[in-house]
Parts: C-alpha cells; structure tokens; sequence
C-alpha cells in the first residue's frame, strides 16, 4: 500500500488521533487554543475526500488546507506512515488510562478525575461507577457521600446524553457542509439552518438547505451521500438525507426548488412551534401555505402580510409581533469592547496589541480587564502588577486612538467580597465581578454570597453569571431571581458573555432580568485578538433574550460609557 492508499485508509484513524491529542493538551491544562488547533485539524481532515489526503501528504502540500498548519502537518504524516504519533504516546503515557474518559464527564473537573483515577486505581469509567457503588469514592480524601452521589448522578447524566456539541463546534461543521453543498454543480445558494442558525448553545443536528437549478437534484442528492466526513446515511429520500458523522452528530440536508427556498429556509429553521404559528396564521386566512413561493424568507412573510421576524426571535414573537423588533441589539450598535484580558494574565497578546486589533475595529473603548489576585491559577495580578499595568495603559493609551479603561475582572469571594481594597477598587473604570471556585456552594449559601456581591458600594458587572461550562460544567446553584432582584437595587449590571463555551447570562434568564429593568454589556471575554469575534455569539444570546439595544451599556459612546459604569 502507498502513502496515499494509506492516508485514504487511515484518514477516520488520523482524525480520531488529532481529537485524542486535542483531549489530552486540555486534560494535562495546556493552552486551549493548541488543543483547538488539534480539534481544528480533526475536522480538516475528515473534510477531505478519501484520495485528497493522500494527494496533499505526496506533494507536501497539506498545509495549504485551512486548519492544517506546519506542527499539525507533521503529525498527520507521522499517524499516515507509521501509524503513531509520539506526542500522542507521549501524552498518553502521562496521564492515567481512566482519566480521559473520566475528565468527559461534566460536572467532574480534571482535578478531581486525575485524584478519582489515580486513588482509586480504575482503569475506564464503568469500574469508577461501579466504586461510587461500592461507596468507595467516598473514602478519597477530600470527597464523601454527597460528593460520591454527585458523581454517579453526573455519570447517569453523560451515559443518557444525546450526540451534542457547542454551538461553536457545530458553526464550524455546519459552514463546511454548507460550503460542499453550494460548489455541488446546479446548486443556487445553500444555507445553513436549524439549531445553528437558532443560536442555540447546544446543537444535536448540522442541516442545510440548498436551493437547486430545475433537473439537478438526483445529480445533487448523490453528491451529498458522499460528503467524506458522513459516517453513515440513515435515511434517504429525493430531496433530502440524514446521516451521522463520526461523532455520532446527526446531518441532515434539504435541497427545494429555488422558487420555493424561502419556505424551505422557514420550515427546516423552526422553532416547529413558530412554524406551526406561521401555518395557522395562513390557514384563518385561507392562505395555502404550500403556494408560498419565494427565493427569500422576506418573500413568504410578505405573502402572510407580516413583518420579517428575525431568527433569534421567532422563538417568543407572537403573531403580529407586538412591538417593534427592529431595535433588537445588533453587532453594528456596540462602540466599546467589554471584557478584554491581556498577558498581564491569561491572555495570549499584549496590551498594545489589543489596543490597536480594537483601533483597528473602530471601536471608541476597550477594557483591560485581567484576572485579580485570588486567580493565581490565571496569572491573576498584584496590586503592585495592577499599578504597573495602569502605567502600560497610559503609554499604549498614547498611540492609539481607543480609549482603553482601566479595570479587572474580580473573583467574587467566599463570603461576598472582592478581591482588591477599596482604595484600589475606587481608582478603576470598569469591575467586572466573577466566581472562578467553589462553585459546589450549596444554593442557599451561593445566594447570600451573590447578594452580597451585588450589594456592595462599587459599581459591577455580574460575569459570566451561573459560571457554566457548556458541556462542561453545569450553572452554579443560586436563587437567580434573588441574585437579580439585588442587581436591580444596586449600583450593577449583567455581563451576557459572548465567550462561545460560555454564553452566560443564558438567554432563558435575559427576560427576566429585563424586567426588572436591569441593563447589560454584550462581552467578548477576550484572551487573543480573535477572541473579539465573540461579540457575534454574544449579540445572538442577547437578541434570544429580546435585549434591546437602548439596554446594552457598551451600545453607548465612550463618555457616557464612563458615566453609566462609574457614576
């Protein structure tokens, strides 16, 4: 066999060794965004025909394929030929059999998956429930009963749970499937739908619909049955087929008439619950919904005689909307960046070089807004590093025209506090107020300990509200109504955090907070330039929630920015 029949052969191979690596950068706590690479380079992978990696690897040429770059090259060559990789084996020959498969568990961390594996002696996940059952957990220092119940009620969780992924892994793979359908000859557009284009934060299903010139679409239908990251078809019909990746994630494509896209586009975005709306709507006034031509979604709302509803909203807008949805936040309404660290902490760029990636952005503000000192763990700063970054600041403040504020983004203590004196806290523009541990409080205890938080003299910005993890680590528990109402009668606001394994505040609790009047900043969470794309994720979970953009802080100029933030 060759070099390019063994790529073809091994290509699923490779790609499940690149995922692996990226599992085990984030198990042994290296940069995220070196195990994002990995993951990046999986998806590349499987996104090339089965003759394609061959082709690239005799050529040397894999590294003109996007998320393919010289280190991810080498390995994939290494898995094509040998068939290993020593930074794999080095990897696996330092962390204990059990705890990869441990660490997927949400709710248990890796710390406390390496303590289990290694205290326990257990081999995979089925021996450590089987020690839950046996009440052995309970004897590992540090755990007990309680923690020994929570463990096992996480594994039943993560045994019970569908094939999902984050929204941001899905937006990836959902824009590669859309790309494939769209250069398929006799192919108009094709558009991602479903969960993805919803903005949900967890997504179990890729769908697309492709809009298709007359006679194309037998031609077009067998293109996509062999779409080389499709592990398998489960169903196939003229104009549409469902499949599963490798992950288990289900495909799902729909391909309609170009006269007849529009309807296509409303039906497989849903809600079904909108969709159904929509259909009663035409059926009280004998509308045929099947007779809905158009190539746009404006088309068929147009033919129902009501206004385009936007995506984000079609799950909550009756019909007729009842107020304007035209001032629902847009990207386009933001002036400042919120929530900006730099590698005074965990951050991968520079002060300077976020200033001017913000400069470049037209942005009017950015926030320096590092970890404090009780984040150790994430470089947190000291008072006296808090002081010569202030310094930073004026210098870098000298060459670029954003205004850059200065702030922090404080651990909410144990019993309320933060984690700087007052003094220091007076002297800074923006407060952004976080809980980074001991996230196990029970509720009653996280709640007085929130409260508290909320109610101090200082203005703050709740951040990354319940602290989830998605798919990770589940919201802290805490009466949020309670939390809320103190956040309503003090001097703060709520963070909608665009950081994609975040998006926290989760939409379902935006309404609330906007009754209570509560006003809020659409964040980037930033620790990178690219990170300032997350304003994208943030504005999706904010519009979800109904947010306007007269309730957005940072949807303000910078003057009145400074104002609202530090009256």
């Amino acid at each position: 066999m060759d070099a390019r029949q063994s790529a073809a052969a091994n290509r699923p191979a490779i790609a499940a060794a690149l995922r692996e690596i990226a599992a085990r950068l984030r198990l042994a706590g290296n940069n995220r965004f070196r195990a994002r690479a990995y993951e990046d380079g999986a998806n590349a992978v499987e996104a090339l025909s089965d003759g394609a990696l061959g082709e690239h690897l005799a050529a040397g040429t894999l590294t003109s394929v996007d998320g393919i770059g010289p280190a991810l090259a080498h390995v994939v060559a290494e898995i094509a030929t040998k068939g290993r990789s020593e930074l794999l084996e080095r990897l696996r020959a330092e962390t204990p059999p059990a705890l990869l498969e441990i660490s997927h568990v949400p709710g248990i961390s890796r710390a406390r998956a390496r303590k289990l594996s290694e205290a326990l002696g257990i081999a995979n996940l089925d021996e450590l429930e089987a020690a839950g059952h046996a009440q052995r957990i309970r004897r590992v220092k540090g755990f007990g009963a309680k923690t020994e119940a929570a463990v096992l009620a996480a594994i039943e969780r993560y045994r019970r749970r569908p094939a999902a992924v984050r929204l941001v892994d899905a937006d990836d793979a959902g824009t590669a499937l859309a790309r494939f359908v769209a250069s398929l000859p006799g192919v108009w557009s094709a558009d991602v739908v479903g969960g993805i284009r919803r903005w949900e934060e967890v997504v179990d299903e890729l769908a697309v619909v492709g809009a298709v010139d007359p006679g194309t679409r037998t031609p077009v239908m067998d293109a996509v049955a062999a779409y080389p990251p499709l592990a398998r078809i489960e169903e196939r019909a003229s104009d549409y087929l469902v499949g599963r990746l490798s992950n288990g994630v289900r495909v799902r494509v729909r391909i309609a008439p170009v006269s007849r896209r529009g309807l296509a586009l409303i039906e497989e975005t849903g809600p079904a619950a909108h969709v159904e709306r929509l259909r009663g709507w035409a059926r009280a006034r004998g509308i045929q919904w099947e007779t809905l031509n158009g190539r746009d979604e404006s088309d068929v709302y147009q033919g129902l005689s009501l206004p385009m509803i936007p995506v984000e909203a079609r799950a909550w807008t009756p019909l007729p909307p009842e107020s304007d949805l035209e001032d629902l936040v847009s990207a386009s309404d933001l002036k400042g960046l919120v929530h900006c660290h730099t590698t005074y902490s965990d951050g991968r760029h520079t002060l300077a070089e976020m200033a001017r990636a913000a400069d470049a952005l037209g942005m009017q503000y950015m926030t320096v807004t590092d970890h404090s000192p009780t984040a150790s763990y994430a470089g947190g700063l000291t008072i006296e590093r808090l002081r010569a970054q202030w310094d930073e600041i004026d210098r870098v403040q000298e060459t670029v025209a954003v205004r850059l504020l200065r702030g922090t983004e404080s651990d909410i203590l144990a019993d309320g506090g933060l984690d700087y004196p007052d003094d220091i806290l007076e002297k800074l523009d923006v407060i952004i107020a976080s809980i980074h541990n001991r996230y196990r409080m029970n509720a009653t205890a996280m709640t007085e300990r929130l409260v508290r938080a909320m109610r101090l003299p200082v203005f703050k910005i709740w951040g990354h509200a319940l602290g989830r993890l998605i798919l990770r680590r589940e919201p802290i528990a805490c009466d949020v109504d309670a939390v809320l109402d103190a956040v309503a009668a003090a001097r703060a606001a709520v963070e909608i955090s665009g950081d994609p394994y975040r998006l926290d505040l989760p939409p379902e609790w935006i309404p609330a907070a906007r009754r209570r009047s509560i006003r809020f900043v659409i964040s980037t969470d930033a620790h990178a330039v690219s990170d300032f794309d997350n304003v994208a994720y943030g504005v999706a979970m904010a519009r979800r929630g109904g947010v306007r953009r007269g309730e957005v802080l940072n949807s303000l100029p910078v003057a009145r920015f400074r104002a609202a933030i530090h009256p």
